[in-house]
């Protein structure tokens, strides 16, 4: 959990990332593009001890020196490139470094940047390579030495990759991928690295190896598994542009502490709630356990995680950290476990109870804990019986734009959102920016619309009117804190459109088609379960065309209102 107000210990050091570069060396092999892979040895304090890595390490003060050896990029077009204010040719010139070091592979040519053979023979190479780790000389020695330069432009920015927070050796490290130059092959240090492998990215994820892979090794493994040849995955590289900086954080899971990736459902809550990396936030949603995301909001899962439900219905609870009572939103579905829960885990007093909508895996509980807790139950009667709560019975009926103040710091709005339900209702915790979206938005997929309480263009429109509210945080009715409000409400309208223009084109050039004919070609990839349910959205989409004169229907066959 977070820290709770007035805590009054000292902040975790948070430890300084060290700048390093990584070299993804790949060639083409019998069965496809192949990648080198080390292993690393073991050593105290290394977290990839024993794990297959890329070669690569941290930059070295005398990597600058080298700008002048290298050939086809200068440090301004590298800094660029890699978005810094300079130095940026230092991590391509510590990735080839480091490749000579621990592998024996040099990316070099001659002044004019034609590739070189590198005439120097096994014996006298091994004793440069040591003599260069060993501090007794430098790889600029080298290559004067030879006359030889180095060729940064054989590598491509591929990608950086930043260590969670928390850990006690971080790196900020860029990815480089390079084609192994022709007539070299590989000669490990027997110090840092034990062994070496070359082998195809979709044979190292499927556990060919006799060790483990790191996280960022195995995410750029996954990313590289699809390319036919060691040229097309490096001219892939060299067009990249606008390559985004990666920082997995750590989050506790059933195993333990764990990487979570910024794709993950939890990703965001775990920077919210842990920003220092300490392992104190949950990555899975574990029905019945109290999570505290704020002073004044908890959360309490439901345990019916299901197709529809996902992770299951959370229950949250809102309050002023300085006030004696809390509020209640969605109780959640008429479980007894569940019930149990909320009662253990509210932090006061329950005096209210409000609901998003009427659906039964928000809304039955209320009975109940209102029966338990004497607390005023507030929200609106459901419009239809399908799929409804019908024996919900509000002692309050709230009307859009309602402030509820809950505490002299905690301060409710409510915001009619009509669509996935006509009855649906959203509420605005103003102090911290915070929407209770119930289903309105939901977390991991979209929100089913089933006509006749269900409406598209309700719907559309109630997404489209959030976007002038000032949100930092949707907390949804089935999922993770989501941040960047804005961006998840415009990705669900423009899945919408998109989803809506599949609709039309499956129209166009009908002589007319039933739902069930459009269902196969709109909703083509989702899975055969789910395909009931798409079914009612896909109505919905039909019916919206329809009040909008682009659709009509004629026995019970769909065209377009012009075919």
């Amino acid at each position: 959990m977070q820290r709770p107000a007035g805590d009054t210990r000292a902040q975790p050091t948070v430890a300084t990332p060290r700048p390093a570069a990584t070299v993804i060396v790949a060639r083409d092999g019998a069965d496809g593009m192949e990648v080198l892979l080390l292993k690393r040895a073991e050593r105290s304090g290394d977290r990839s001890s024993g794990a297959y890595v890329f070669p690569g390490g941290t930059l070295d003060a005398g990597d600058r020196d080298l700008h002048d050896r290298c050939v086809g990029l200068d440090d301004a077009a590298a800094s660029v490139r890699l978005r810094l204010p300079a130095g940026g040719l230092d991590y391509y010139v510590a990735a080839i470094r480091e490749c000579f070091e621990e592998a024996g592979i040099l990316f070099a040519c001659d002044a004019a940047g034609n590739a070189v053979a590198i005439d120097v023979g096994p014996e006298e190479l091994e004793r440069a390579r040591a003599a260069i780790r060993r501090g007794e000389s430098t790889l600029r020695a080298f290559c004067e030495a030879h006359r030889i330069y180095l060729a940064a432009d054989r590598l491509a920015y591929h990608s950086h990759w930043l260590t969670p927070r928390g850990l006690p050796k971080r790196f900020d490290t860029r990815f480089f991928v390079a084609v192994l130059p022709s007539g070299q092959s590989v000669s490990i240090d027997r110090v840092e690295t034990l062994e070496h492998r070359w082998i195809r990215p979709r044979d190292a994820l499927a556990g060919a190896l006799d060790a483990r892979l790191p996280n960022a090794t195995q995410h750029t493994l996954a990313a590289l598994a699809d390319f036919p040849s060691a040229r097309a995955c490096f001219e892939h590289a060299q067009a990249l542009r606008d390559i985004a900086l990666i920082e997995p954080r750590i989050g506790v899971g059933a195993g333990g502490p764990q990487p979570v990736m910024p794709e993950h459902p939890a990703y965001a809550e775990i920077g919210r709630l842990d920003p220092d990396g300490q392992g104190i936030a949950c990555c899975e949603l574990v029905p019945g356990r109290l999570v505290r995301l704020s002073p004044r909001v908890y959360r309490v899962t439901a345990p019916n995680g299901n197709l529809m439900t996902g992770p299951g219905t959370n229950t949250y609870f809102v309050g002023d950290p300085q006030g004696r009572t809390w509020a209640v939103i969605d109780p959640g579905p008429d479980d007894a476990d569940h019930l149990a829960a909320i009662l253990a885990g509210a932090p006061g007093p329950i005096s209210r109870i409000f609901v998003t909508h009427t659906h039964k895996d928000h809304s039955p509980l209320a009975r109940e804990l209102k029966a338990r807790t004497g607390a005023q139950l507030a929200g609106m009667r459901p419009l239809h019986t399908q799929w409804q709560d019908a024996g919900f019975a509000p002692d309050v009926t709230l009307r859009d734009g309602e402030r509820i103040v809950l505490g002299a710091h905690t301060t409710l709005r409510v915001i009619h959102t009509p669509g996935h339900a006509s009855n649906h209702l959203c509420y605005l915790l103003e102090e911290e920016k915070t929407l209770f979206t119930g289903d309105h938005v939901m977390q991991g997929s979209t929100v089913v619309i089933n006509p006749p309480d269900g409406d598209m263009a309700a719907y559309l429109a109630s997404l489209r009117a959030l976007l002038a509210e000032d949100l930092e945080w949707l907390a949804p009715g089935h999922g993770f804190l989501i941040a960047r409000p804005h961006e998840a409400i415009e990705r669900l309208i423009a899945h919408r459109a998109a989803r809506e223009a599949r609709v039309l084109r499956a129209l166009a050039g009908r002589p007319g088609a039933s739902v069930d004919e459009l269902l196969a070609e709109v909703y083509a990839e989702t899975p055969a379960p789910l395909l009931p349910v798409a079914r009612r959205s896909l109505t919905a989409h039909l019916l919206k065309l329809a009040a909008e004169g682009r659709a009509r229907e004629e026995g019970g066959r769909w065209r377009t209102a012009v075919g």
